[in-house]
């Protein structure tokens, strides 16, 4: 009778994460969180992106066996290059393909639910099409969304935005230029906002239709569509959008906790046994370091400086006197080698203060590292959760998406500090960039952003609180399953 009870607990979890390496991972995050929980998951990828997953697998996860990815061949698409499976393998301006592409897997995943009859999806924004599909098989659906409770909040519910003017050009349509201020439905005081210069970033893409499907339309479709949403985030750190986002959204909002990484283990180079040698390399560079020295500067992989911005950044460490950790890769589909865009004789004056990395760098051990003392990144949520795990301090240069009200919010909560920039272009000087550096990582008056981080470290790096939080989810999806007999 036991065993019975304990397999009617036991759910059998469907995934379908969208094709970007900032969507995948905190997909495969929550799965590992439910998997060692006792649920079977069913992750939907593609075979490149399996392979490339499956190297984050074997050490988070109690019981392998509970994790099974489905591995579904993208559809060709002629205007989408060989081995594209992924956003990282793509300038930005091709991704529409591989969303159309993407849709493509729309009766392959039809078929796999139809066969395997799951008790929930948990989808993301881009398969528009799989409501539908889940409300015909009767399977409830989850929205996982991957941004934090305030982005969400900031763009209001589907019909404020996402859903206006979607099909016509008439002046009634929301534009972009309406939010350079915090929207009316956020009730109290808030920073929340994009400036002039980021829109063309941020808004650039979103309604190409090469795909045939605006992202509106998709993201509009995943929020209407669901039965509840899922959001990587907790009370600890958003209560008050949180509490908003459930009334804008008129849906059972549930954070599932910020899903943080397991911390590497010090002794290990690499759990698969390859040695690593950058890593070796990096590691005998870091332990010659004062403890807390070094700012560690890592921007992602979807957007790229430009030669201007390269160059001031650079010139802005060298004037900062601290020793540094820069990874600059060459952005996806480019030649350029990155060296070359650095200001000439830089590689050779900072050789000692600095360490250059131009390619792969394990990011989870070099803010692990005592000698890390601050952390100059994009604002993405995944990094902004890795570093506070760490309790590393934060010097915000935000680049495109939801990056720029990501920073507004650390901000606005003291947990870093935003790089100044020209209000008209976004450009930055290396005296802001001097300034920023030296306020988080050295002068008296950034000692709030050094004691802020090491509060949420209690938070972010809290794997019982985080686990908790996946509990209370496992809970609601096992209370609200549907028989799927007859």
């Amino acid at each position: 009778m036991a065993s019975h009870n304990q397999d009617q607990d036991q759910l059998h979890i469907v995934m379908v994460p969208w094709l970007a390496f900032g969507h995948l991972n905190p997909f495969l995050e929550l799965s590992v969180s439910l998997a060692n929980m006792g649920h079977h998951i069913s992750f939907i990828t593609t075979p490149r992106n399996i392979q490339r997953l499956l190297p984050n697998l074997s050490p988070n996860l109690h019981s392998s066996s509970r994790i099974s990815f489905v591995s579904l061949p993208l559809p060709k698409d002629e205007n989408l290059r060989d081995q594209a499976e992924s956003t990282i393998d793509l300038p930005s301006e091709e991704v529409p393909y591989l969303k159309r592409a993407y849709d493509g897997l729309e009766g392959p995943v039809s078929s796999f639910l139809e066969t395997s009859k799951p008790d929930w999806i948990i989808h993301d924004f881009a398969p528009y099409w799989l409501p539908a599909i889940a409300s015909r098989l009767n399977i409830p659906c989850c929205f996982f969304t991957i941004f934090n409770a305030s982005v969400n909040c900031f763009f209001g519910p589907p019909s404020v935005f996402w859903e206006s003017g979607e099909n016509d050009t008439s002046s009634e349509k929301k534009k972009p230029m309406d939010l350079t201020v915090p929207p009316s439905w956020i009730p109290f005081p808030s920073n929340l906002a994009f400036r002039s210069y980021e829109f063309g970033k941020v808004f650039g893409t979103v309604e190409i239709k090469l795909s045939g499907v605006t992202d509106g339309h998709r993201i509009s479709s995943a929020i209407n569509g669901c039965e509840i949403m899922a959001i990587r985030s907790c009370l600890e750190v958003e209560s008050e959008f949180l509490a908003l986002l459930g009334n804008l959204f008129k849906k059972q909002v549930i954070p599932v906790g910020l899903l943080p990484p397991p911390p590497p283990s010090p002794d290990m180079i690499n759990e698969l046994g390859d040695t690593h040698e950058e890593w070796v390399q990096m590691r005998k560079w870091l332990d010659k370091q004062e403890q807390g020295s070094v700012v560690y500067i890592a921007l992602g992989t979807e957007a790229a400086l430009s030669q201007l911005e390269i160059t001031e950044l650079a010139l802005g460490l060298e004037l900062s006197k601290l020793p540094f950790f820069w990874v600059l890769r060459k952005p996806t589909g480019s030649t350029e080698d990155p060296l070359n865009m650095l200001p000439a004789g830089f590689v050779e004056r900072s050789r000692e203060s600095g360490f250059m990395c131009m390619s792969w760098a394990p990011q989870m051990r070099i803010l692990q590292h005592p000698a890390i003392g601050g952390f100059l990144n994009h604002c993405g949520w995944s990094s902004v959760i890795e570093a506070l795990g760490f309790g590393c301090p934060l010097i915000l240069l935000p680049m495109v998406n939801d990056q720029p009200l990501n920073a507004r919010t650390m901000v606005w909560k003291e947990m870093g500090l935003e790089i100044e920039r020209n209000e008209e272009d976004g450009s930055f000087s290396r005296e802001s960039v001097v300034k920023s550096l030296r306020t988080v990582m050295v002068n008296a008056d950034g000692e709030k952003y050094r004691c802020k981080a090491r509060e949420l470290k209690q938070v972010f790096g809290n794997e019982l609180l985080n686990d908790g939080y996946v509990e209370k989810f496992c809970h609601y999806l096992k209370e609200h399953k549907r028989s799927q007999i007859g």
